[in-house]
């Protein structure tokens, strides 16, 4: 039995997580797996589009989000490369004495070409990373990448799973959630000062219609409420939506900040994308996790819990409509009782099942059998 492994892990930030919700769940799972003793080593571009954004479009907030980043994620060993720059002898010299090299999917094609020619001669194994939805909806995109020289696929719910084992031909994979990182994401003491809370960003159309009909119209509905939202990306036409419908937009929310968000929020809401509602039924965003670790009441948009990962109606609560979310809103904001027993069911669930660190353990386990 192998003790302990050498993890490589490269995403397409670890600093920055502007428009990039996948270093949400990324940073926690590298951190557990530190903590249960392995090695690990974290990798990223120079220049990348997040941290690109995040610097030029916000400011002084920006420094704001690289400092914390560091400050919560010191034990992280965060590494950049310059493709253009002594490339070839980085890699050489990361990969050397790697067990494990672990490539999220949204680094690019030529790196990940890279980094498994190397495998034959250093020895490690190599898992690719998918929790998007494009090998659903672009998977032309995905089959850009060479499958074939991976050991296997962690797959962030069932239906992408089928679509790598029955689709692509690939032998390994396995279903891999994201999870909750409760070392920050869990209850804090605050004044609940908004009534309804949406994080999220506008999502290319994606979740256009879904947004006008769970939070715009409701929000309209109820204006003697108070809701508030944080994202980036939204165009003019959808904050003039969101501010007409007198809800409050404030920009981007820094990841770290969002526990403080929520602990002030009396609701959460949860609006996925549409093919996390259709084709890929089951999937939850990061969002659901976060939101359920934090304790607070989750009032969802029509998505089917078809991997039984929660209770729905008792961890959270699904409606089937927009005038159902403003009845909904309207029930748990006067009902307080209600409210704090669905938000101290969901958390339940997630700190049973569902946290970075349970994906840790999984996580070793998958790669030990690689490994022997």
């Amino acid at each position: 039995m192998i003790d302990s492994l050498q993890f490589r892990m490269f995403a397409h930030s670890w600093v920055s997580d502007w428009n990039h919700g996948n270093a949400h769940f990324l940073r926690g799972l590298a951190r557990e797996l530190g903590e249960l003793g392995n090695g690990v080593r974290c990798y990223e571009e120079l220049g990348s589009w997040s941290l690109s954004n995040l610097v030029s479009q916000e400011g002084e907030r920006a420094i704001d989000a690289i400092d914390q980043f560091r400050a919560k994620f010191s034990m992280l060993d965060v590494r950049f490369y310059d493709r253009n720059n002594r490339f070839d002898e980085f890699l050489d010299e990361e990969l050397r004495e790697a067990d494990i090299v672990v490539i999220h999917e949204w680094n690019d094609p030529a790196v990940v070409s890279a980094i498994l020619a190397r495998k034959s001669q250093f020895g490690f194994r190599a898992l690719f990373h998918d929790t998007h939805h494009r090998a659903y909806t672009r998977a032309g995109e995905i089959l850009g990448f060479p499958l074939h020289l991976f050991d296997g696929v962690l797959a962030f719910g069932e239906p992408i799973t089928r679509i790598y084992r029955d689709g692509f031909g690939i032998s390994n994979v396995w279903t891999f959630h994201e999870a909750a990182d409760v070392q920050n994401f869990h209850p804090m003491e605050s004044e609940q000062t908004t009534d309804v809370l949406w994080v999220g960003n506008w999502g290319d159309e994606e979740r256009t219609q879904e947004l006008k009909e769970f939070l715009v119209e409701p929000a309209a509905a109820m204006r003697e409420r108070d809701f508030k939202v944080y994202g980036v990306r939204y165009p003019d036409a959808g904050v003039k939506a969101l501010l007409e419908a007198g809800i409050e937009y404030h920009g981007y929310l820094p990841n770290l900040c969002a526990p403080e968000a929520f602990s002030k929020t009396r609701i959460a809401l949860h609006v996925p994308r549409r093919e996390y509602a259709n084709g890929l039924a089951g999937i939850p965003t990061i969002r659901v996790f976060e939101a359920l670790a934090c304790g607070v009441p989750l009032v969802c948009a029509p998505w089917e819990d078809v991997e039984n990962l929660f209770h729905p109606g008792k961890d959270y609560v699904v409606v089937k409509d927009g005038k159902a979310m403003t009845a909904e809103l309207n029930h748990l904001l006067g009902d307080d009782a209600a409210r704090r027993q669905l938000g101290e069911n969901g958390m339940r669930t997630v700190l049973a099942r569902h946290t970075c660190t349970h994906r840790a353990q999984q996580l070793e386990e998958i790669c030990k059998e690689i490994v022997q």
